[in-house]
């Protein structure tokens, strides 16, 4: 499992598939418990994580790390990655084939850790995972099954700390409903994702 991760890291390090492998300083493969239940993917890596190699390291990784803390869960029982693995221009969203281009990179990572819940953080995180489009803001607090795993769809970090009020309340339930996810076989109302 160690073995192939670290495969994969330098399968990453040697990218040359979209464009962002010109900005990056480090890429950004993902980082925990390779035996994680639960698998956080956030859409890509900013500043810091960039500098340091590491997801999530900063304002909305350690807003994300408290908040983990306060539903029970430490972040070292976790697995953390990204939809895309390297730094975006000027922090901007990943485009479509940037996503599409780290996608088999994320799909193999989600093979090889065999997640019991996966948390999608945002709508590109999302994207990569379902592989269609997905209306963040209506889906919000979705859990799917998706092949045996169950999938929340909620909202990215750094979005609810730029919002708060009932996103930061709605993040809270979305992150704790998944995490309590992970002791159910089946969830009654789970949508069945194809």
């Amino acid at each position: 499992m160690i073995a192939e991760l670290i495969k994969l890291a330098r399968e990453v390090e040697k990218c040359k598939k979209c464009p962002l492998h010109k900005y990056r300083t480090k890429p950004v493969v993902g980082e925990g418990d390779e035996q994680a239940s639960i698998m956080l993917i956030g859409e890509a890596p900013g500043k810091n994580e960039d500098k340091e190699g590491r997801p999530f390291v900063g304002a909305a990784g350690i807003y994300l790390t408290n908040i983990l803390r306060e539903i029970g869960v430490d972040r070292v029982e976790t697995y953390m990655t990204n939809a895309v693995k390297c730094r975006p221009p000027n922090n901007r969203k990943p485009t479509k084939k940037e996503l599409d281009a780290c996608r088999p990179y994320l799909l193999k990572q989600i093979e090889i850790i065999k997640p019991k819940v996966l948390i999608c953080l945002g709508k590109c995180a999302a994207y990569s995972v379902l592989g269609r489009e997905v209306e963040i803001k209506k889906e919000a607090g979705t859990l799917l099954n998706c092949n045996g795993t169950h999938v929340m769809l909620t909202y990215h970090p750094a979005f609810v700390m730029r919002f708060r009020g009932e996103y930061e309340n709605n993040f809270i339930e979305h992150m704790r409903h998944a995490v309590l996810s992970k002791y159910f076989k089946k969830l009654d109302g789970m949508k069945k994702h194809a």
